[in-house]
C-alpha cells in the first residue's frame, strides 16, 4: 500500500491544509507518527515530532526550536476521518490545545475558539462532546503525572531516528 496523504483541517479558520511534507515514522491502526517542519517560518520553534492517537482523540507533539531544543509537548484536540479509498487521513483540529512545559507548567488555549465555534454551530453536538471528553481525559491524564503513557512513543521513536 502507498503512504497514506494527511490533511489537517481548522475551523477557524476554516482551511483543509496536506501535510505533504510531513515524514510518516510510523502507521498503525490507532497512532500515527510524524517528523515535520513548521509550516510557515517562525522565531521560537522550527520543527517537532507528533504522535496521533486516534482513538483517543489527541495529538500530542515534542515541538523543537532552531538550536534543536524541546519547547515543549504541544497537544491538539482531534477527530480522524480516514478514507480508504483515498488513502487519505484528515485530521480535524477541534481547537482546543493544552500545552505541557518542560517544568511541568499546563496551559489550555483556545477556549475562546472553541466557545466560537459551538456558538456559531461549526461544531455539531457529539463533536462537541467528543471535545470536552477528550481534553478532560488528556488534563486528568496530565495531572495525575501518567503524560508519559503519551510522550514514550515519541522519545522511543527520536531514539530509534537520531
Amino acid at each position: 500500500m502507498s503512504r497514506p496523504r494527511l490533511f489537517r483541517r481548522r475551523f477557524i479558520p476554516d482551511e483543509n491544509i496536506e501535510l505533504k511534507d510531513d515524514m510518516i515514522l510510523a502507521l498503525e491502526p490507532n497512532l500515527i507518527i510524524t517528523s515535520w517542519n513548521v509550516l510557515k517560518p517562525r522565531r521560537d520553534i522550527s520543527r517537532g515530532v507528533s504522535a496521533y492517537f486516534i482513538d483517543k482523540g489527541i495529538k500530542v507533539s515534542k515541538v523543537f526550536d532552531n538550536a534543536g531544543q524541546m519547547v515543549y509537548w504541544y497537544c491538539d484536540i482531534i477527530e480522524t476521518h480516514y478514507d480508504e479509498k483515498e488513502n487519505t487521513y484528515t485530521f480535524n483540529d477541534l481547537l482546543i490545545d493544552v500545552v505541557v512545559y518542560p517544568d511541568g507548567q499546563v496551559e489550555v488555549l483556545d477556549m475562546d475558539e472553541f466557545a466560537d465555534a459551538m456558538e456559531q454551530g461549526i461544531l455539531s453536538v457529539g463533536t462537541i462532546a467528543h471535545a470536552m471528553r477528550a481534553t478532560d481525559d488528556l488534563l486528568h491524564t496530565i495531572y495525575a503525572g501518567e503524560f508519559e503513557k503519551y510522550t514514550h512513543y515519541i522519545d522511543d521513536m527520536l531514539k530509534v531516528i537520531s
